[in-house]
């Protein structure tokens, strides 16, 4: 796992994130966003085992489902979005031509 690797792992799962953690799972998974999509699956499943919301009479009421939402939205964001180990498809390798649209020249007669 290269730095750009790492510092984008780190920006998608934050900076609290065990780094030694993080490249074991580069190293079997084999990709960064497979790496982000576990993490972010494993902490959705915490969420999940739990109550989501908690709630003591006149003491204390304690809400975890605003951040599951934030989970899954990115999940998905991940999911589309292009990490630096990997290469965009599309229209990379085609060239780019450039032409000048100029108006036909106005004949006297």
């Amino acid at each position: 796992m290269d730095e750009a690797v790492r510092t984008w792992l780190l920006a998608q799962l934050g900076p609290g994130t065990d780094v030694t953690d993080l490249e074991a799972r580069y190293t079997r998974l084999g990709t960064a966003r497979a790496v982000v999509l576990e993490v972010l699956a494993e902490r959705r499943a915490g969420l999940l085992a739990e109550p989501l919301r908690l709630t003591v009479d006149g003491v204390m009421t304690v809400d975890n489902s605003g951040n599951l939402t934030g989970l899954e939205r990115q999940i998905t964001a991940v999911s589309g979005a292009v990490a630096p180990d990997e290469t965009t498809t599309g229209d990379e390798g085609l060239p780019v031509v450039v032409v000048a649209a100029l108006r036909p020249a106005r004949r006297r007669w």
